[in-house]
């Protein structure tokens, strides 16, 4: 990808970016009850990663 990336384009990567970010640490009580211990990337929406799936941009 080039090193200087058009505005629209650089919008849409971060908001890839954002979506595969763990949930917040609050949200497991809230989810699963007090004294269970989730990962918080357990419940995240979208998981990818840059390496495996490649997402247009």
């Amino acid at each position: 990808m080039a090193t200087i990336k058009h505005p629209s384009r650089k919008a849409r990567l971060v908001k890839r970016g954002r979506q595969t970010r763990w949930a917040p640490f609050w949200t497991v009580p809230k989810k699963y009850g007090v004294g269970q211990r989730v990962h918080p990337g357990r419940h995240t929406a979208v998981k990818r990663n840059w390496r495996r799936h490649s997402k247009k941009a």
